[in-house]
């Protein structure tokens, strides 16, 4: 009976191993992704993790949000197998990474937009960078001063944790200067997803906020076009414009691996930079990668 159970005992241990290529390989043939991080992405990898599980049934992907600095910190424990991430990993993440023995391998899935929004009876219909910076660190507090109604300013932002938020306060509070250390004013609305700034600029004519520009409803948010500075044209977020960098605040959007990417992390990788996984993106609202057109 001792023999019979360790023997049982050691192909369990075998079945439920974790795979070298980074996902976990359960009963027979079954392969587990576990995939983490940005909830500006989480929706299109919801719906890439459920196109691709019906044409690869043995492959099980887990998806969930929580942030891009979430994803990132679950790469770095070994905790997951893809972190989304909507800005690059910072250098003492990396470094972290590296502590862990890990080397964190950046893949670029899709581009997006980072749309400026405001409720739709808001009469200002565009904005520079440094009005905007201006606007979200206080200096700028009323409405009137940017050509609006004369009503106090509500400032509408995601949450630290937030890749979107670290990409706005570096290029868009801080301008996209390096030595600049200006941060969001501290009457800042911080929301812990898209839906909660659209839900409070949707509600309130004095808001502004940003979004992802896939997660942007035009019926029931107004978007305003935007100039790097004054003198310079002001641009609307479309795919078009984020697709040849015309529009100031477009940015990647990336996966995150452990190392090269190999095996059913590799197929998969390739089959959401491919075709199929490329259209989901356009289906979504975001901007395919320029070489899947």
């Amino acid at each position: 009976m001792a023999l019979f159970l360790l023997f049982a005992l050691a192909n369990m241990l075998v079945a439920c191993r974790s795979d070298p290529e980074g996902a976990e390989e359960g009963v027979g043939t079954q392969r587990a992704i576990q995939n983490k991080g940005s909830d500006t992405i989480v929706n299109l990898a919801l719906a890439w993790a459920e196109t691709y599980g019906a044409i690869h049934p043995e492959i099980s992907i887990a998806v969930t949000g929580g942030g891009s600095g979430t994803g990132i910190a679950s790469l770095i424990n070994g905790t997951v197998d893809i972190a989304n991430a909507s800005r690059k990993m910072k250098d003492e993440e990396i470094e972290d990474a590296r502590a862990n023995g890990i080397e964190p391998i950046q893949h670029t899935i899709a581009v997006d937009a980072l749309a400026i929004i405001l409720h739709p009876d808001n009469p200002v219909d565009k904005l520079t960078i440094p009005q905007l910076s201006d606007i979200f660190t206080g200096k700028i507090t009323n409405w009137r001063e940017v050509g609006g109604n004369d009503a106090p300013i509500i400032l509408v932002s995601r949450e630290t944790n937030s890749g979107t938020h670290v990409y706005f306060l570096e290029e868009v509070v801080r301008k996209g200067e390096k030595e600049n250390t200006d941060i969001f004013a501290p009457q800042t609305l911080l929301m812990p997803s898209s839906v909660g700034i659209t839900s409070e600029v949707r509600r309130n004519p004095r808001a502004i906020g940003y979004d992802g520009l896939g997660y942007v409803d035009p019926e029931h948010e107004k978007v305003l076009a935007v100039a790097p500075e004054a003198g310079l044209p002001f641009i609307m977020p479309t795919v078009a414009t984020a697709a040849d960098n015309s529009y100031p605040l477009s940015r990647g959007l990336f996966m995150y691996t452990a190392g090269e990417a190999t095996g059913v992390l590799a197929d998969y990788l390739d089959w959401i930079m491919g075709p199929e996984g490329q259209q989901i993106v356009i289906d979504l609202g975001f901007v395919p990668l320029p070489d899947s057109e």
